[in-house]
């Protein structure tokens, strides 16, 4: 019941919060470590099943530990053999050829590639994720690829209208990320949705450096 409700107890990737923008559209300003994901591409196979065979959601774990512990989360959208606990959030994104690619998170505990279990399915990635900064914007409702287009779309102008430069739109629709924290059952208003574009260090300065006055804490 809880999992309808918005509340999963999911563990997350760590993460430091630089700054938050409260006016006009919010957003805050995350720094993240590194981490590590299990990837798959969403063809026909689908991702998401894919990945959820991996950690051990639906039987057998498909990794060479053959182990299993207690999950953290629910399986529906988010992520030895273990099944690997879930954690938030789900994230989409594409690769180079230009598919659909959806990561589960791993624990924090998996952290180097050597602590991992190896998949047996060839179509699962181990991906060591490099520290990054960006900016997020939350929001609930929709699970559409319209609605995030438009989040994206405004969360792009708002940094533009703080003095990011080259945050283009066509920029933020590239390289943007969707991060998924609840099952799709989860009642809509009660959703945890975010998007992601990421920012340089020059970018971070300058919205430190302009903000600090306008709406920032």
């Amino acid at each position: 019941m809880g999992m309808v409700f918005g509340k999963t107890g999911a563990e997350e990737p760590a993460f430091e919060v630089l700054m938050k923008h409260t006016q006009g559209f919010s957003y805050e300003v995350r720094r993240y470590g590194t981490r590590y994901a299990a990837e798959a591409v969403n063809n026909h196979n689908g991702a998401f099943s894919v990945l959820a065979r991996y950690i051990g959601v639906f039987g057998k774990p498909e990794n060479e530990a053959q182990e299993s512990i207690a999950m953290t989360a629910p399986v529906v959208k988010e992520t030895k053999s273990t099944p690997i606990a879930m954690t938030a959030p789900v994230v989409k994104t594409e690769d180079s050829q230009g598919n659909k690619v959806m990561q589960f998170m791993l624990p924090a505990k998996y952290d180097s590639l050597s602590k991992i279990p190896k998949p047996t399915n060839s179509a699962v990635q181990i991906r060591e994720i490099a520290p990054a900064t960006g900016a997020v914007h939350r929001y609930s409702g929709s699970y559409s690829e319209a609605v995030t287009r438009q989040k994206v779309t405004e969360l792009a102008l708002q940094l533009q209208q703080d003095g990011v430069e080259g945050m283009t739109e066509e920029y933020a629709m590239e390289n943007h990320l969707w991060f998924g924290y609840n099952p799709p059952f989860t009642l809509p208003p009660l959703r945890r949705i975010e998007v992601w574009l990421p920012l340089s260090p020059e970018q971070v300065g300058q919205l430190l450096k302009g903000l600090t006055t306008s709406g920032a804490n």
